[in-house]
């Protein structure tokens, strides 16, 4: 299936704000904690809402170090996902550092009732969980000045 098949159907939102706003909501509905994908100076996203196709553009790659999992993250220009309720599979653009290797990251989801773990997969079939509260941390952190202030 080619990329532009994907999109079809698609709402499409541009502008850093606007995005930021949606991937923030779309992360709330399918239950992740909104400091899970911290993605800089977004230019587009969009939400296949028939297929659960996502994708997430940015300006430029962005690396974050997530303190809460002692893990070094790499987000390439364009993020893509596959989501449903508590879980985003087929993911593309997302790679985390182990020890001296960038081993991508193709799937995440929360398995237990409560949502206290996320599970990362890599490509290879190996993962890890980290506690959710690991993100909901990175979530203060993103917070401008000024809404702290508020």
């Amino acid at each position: 299936m080619s990329s532009d098949d994907q999109r079809k159907g698609a709402e499409i939102i541009r502008g850093a704000e606007e995005c930021y706003r949606h991937s923030v909501k779309m992360l709330e509905e399918l239950g992740f904690p909104k400091g899970v994908l911290p993605l800089k100076d977004l230019e587009e996203c969009g939400w296949v809402q028939d297929t659960g196709f996502v994708w997430m553009k940015q300006k430029a790659p962005y690396e974050h170090f997530f303190a809460g999992t002692n893990t070094r993250v790499r987000y390439d220009t364009e993020v893509t996902a596959f989501v449903e309720k508590r879980k985003m599979k087929k993911m593309t653009g997302v790679r985390s550092k182990q020890v001296l290797l960038w081993v991508p990251i193709t799937e995440m989801s929360i398995n237990d009732p409560e949502g206290e773990k996320i599970y990362f997969k890599s490509a290879v079939g190996i993962g890890r969980s980290f506690p959710s509260s690991a993100f909901v941390d990175e979530e203060a952190k993103e917070q401008p000045e000024a809404e702290m202030d508020a």
